[in-house]
C-alpha cells in the first residue's frame, strides 16, 4: 500500500474496473484535501471523508448502493452520494471543492476505502454498494 501523498499516491481503479485514477491527500490544502486524478481531471474532497463515510457505513450496518451521480444530476436517496451531498453530513452539505466536480464521490471514495481495508465493495459492472468492515 502506498502512503497517500502526491508523491507517492493510491493508484485505484473503479469497481467496475473501467478507469484507473489516483488519489493522495493535501493536508496542507485549505481545506485539507482528498485530491482525485481521473485522466486530466481533478477533483477534490474534504480530507475528512474517508472517516466520516466509514462511520456514516458502521452506522448503516448493512450494504449501502452508491449512487454515483454527477453534480447536476439528483442522487438516488439512501446511497452513498446522497450521504456526500447531505446537510446532515458532518461537513454539513457537499465533499466535492471543487464546484462543477463536486460529483461522483461515490465512484471515487468507495475503491479508496475498500483498499484502506475500511469497506468491502462489489465490483459488478453497475449498481454497484458497500459497506463496512
Amino acid at each position: 500500500m502506498t502512503n497517500g501523498t502526491k508523491s507517492d499516491p493510491w493508484e485505484l481503479t473503479t469497481p467496475p474496473g473501467s478507469s484507473k485514477y489516483s488519489m493522495y491527500r493535501d493536508p496542507e490544502g485549505d481545506p485539507p484535501a482528498l485530491v482525485c486524478v481521473v485522466g486530466s481531471t481533478t477533483l477534490k474532497y474534504h480530507l475528512s471523508a474517508v472517516d466520516d463515510l466509514h462511520a456514516w457505513l458502521v452506522a448503516q450496518g448493512d450494504w449501502v448502493a452508491f449512487g454515483a451521480a454527477d453534480e447536476n444530476k439528483p442522487a438516488a436517496d439512501g446511497t452513498v452520494e446522497a450521504w456526500g451531498r447531505s446537510t446532515t453530513n458532518p461537513v454539513g452539505g457537499w465533499y466535492g471543492l471543487r464546484k462543477g466536480y463536486r460529483g461522483r464521490f461515490a465512484m471515487y471514495l468507495p475503491p479508496l476505502l475498500e483498499a484502506l481495508g475500511h469497506a468491502e465493495v462489489t465490483h459488478d459492472a453497475r449498481n454497484n454498494k458497500m459497506r463496512a468492515l
